[in-house]
């Protein structure tokens, strides 16, 4: 078994040397080979430079350094695209993961799970602009993607190389990668992990992120939902505005027959007229959406279906 650490590092001048002998003191205990992939992320302090510095002592320690910062999950899908590991384990460069939970993961891992994601129970962090966002954020994501875990948000996890290997992460979407792995059958569990308060640097997250998860929730659900069939959550939504324009637009010649309201005298008519054309709009942007997906799937030579393993098949 090999084991691969990925630490997406942005301006952690004062917490990677430490996390650095944390990662060896526990890895070397471990027998399996590793390696430790540090990805820094456009850092203007002296990250590079201590990362450089580690790198040519350990052969283990491999750097991949961005032109600029592109976030957390670009960095975080840059490091898994780039390990070798046949388990792969994400965590903060910032101390509050703890490298002593590793072997705990790899002990799920060897249960039979294909996914472990940490759950940070005793968190240390603020109250307001912290904990409460994430309780919300961890709630809206279990009720739209049915997997239920407690913190979506802990960057330490443990999945098998099968499971994320084909996984394209965007915005903030690297908390979802669970969800991901579910729907694809993959067995998800959680544990409960160890979470220190910062001592170096400054968070780098706060009260905005909440927001573009939920903007990055609403796209995973279209893509695992109707990836396939656009047309059906388009052309749904445009039947439905198309039909309440023609019941507003009756309404409004009802009121006039029964000599109630002049139809110039309500605001039903525009608003007939502008659902009718919302729902013609609706059903034309599905068909557009069906054409690029089928594009999509046959330039690539893909399939809209995994299969999971085969029986009395050559090769």
């Amino acid at each position: 078994m090999k084991l691969s650490i990925v630490l997406p590092i942005y301006n952690e001048e004062g917490n990677i040397k430490i996390l650095y002998h944390k990662l060896i003191e526990v890895l070397s205990k471990i027998d399996a080979e590793y390696e430790i992939l540090c990805v820094n992320d456009g850092s203007s302090d002296k990250s590079l430079e201590i990362l450089k510095s580690l790198s040519s002592q350990d052969r283990k320690v491999k750097v991949i350094n961005f032109k600029n910062n592109f976030g957390q999950t670009a960095a975080m899908s840059a490091g898994i695209k780039l390990s070798k590991g046949d388990i792969i384990i994400p965590m903060d460069a910032d101390l509050q993961n703890d490298p002593e939970d590793i072997p705990k993961f790899l002990e799920k891992i060897k249960e039979g799970f294909d996914v472990v994601s940490g759950w940070r129970k005793d968190r240390k962090d603020g109250l307001v602009l912290r904990k409460i966002p994430s309780w919300i954020a961890n709630w809206i994501i279990g009720k739209i993607t049915g997997v239920k875990i407690h913190d979506y948000g802990c960057s330490m996890k443990a999945y098998k190389r099968e499971v994320i290997k084909d996984v394209n992460l965007y915005g903030e979407m690297h908390r979802f990668i669970p969800a991901y792995a579910s729907w694809q059958g993959a067995v998800v569990t959680e544990m409960v992990v160890k979470h220190h308060p910062r001592i170096h640097g400054q968070t780098k997250y706060g009260i905005g992120r909440t927001f573009k998860v939920i903007l990055d929730l609403i796209v995973v659900k279209f893509l695992s939902v109707y990836m396939n069939r656009p047309i059906h959550f388009f052309g749904g939504l445009g039947f439905m505005s198309f039909t309440l324009g023609i019941i507003t637009g009756l309404a409004a010649v009802l009121l006039r027959l029964f000599g109630i309201k002049y139809i110039i005298e309500t605001p039903l008519p525009i608003l007939s007229a502008l659902l009718i054309i919302v729902g013609v709009q609706l059903v034309a942007m599905g068909i557009l959406a069906e054409m690029i997906m089928r594009t999509y799937y046959e330039s690539q030579h893909k399939e809209p279906y995994i299969i999971k393993d085969k029986i009395n098949f050559d090769n």
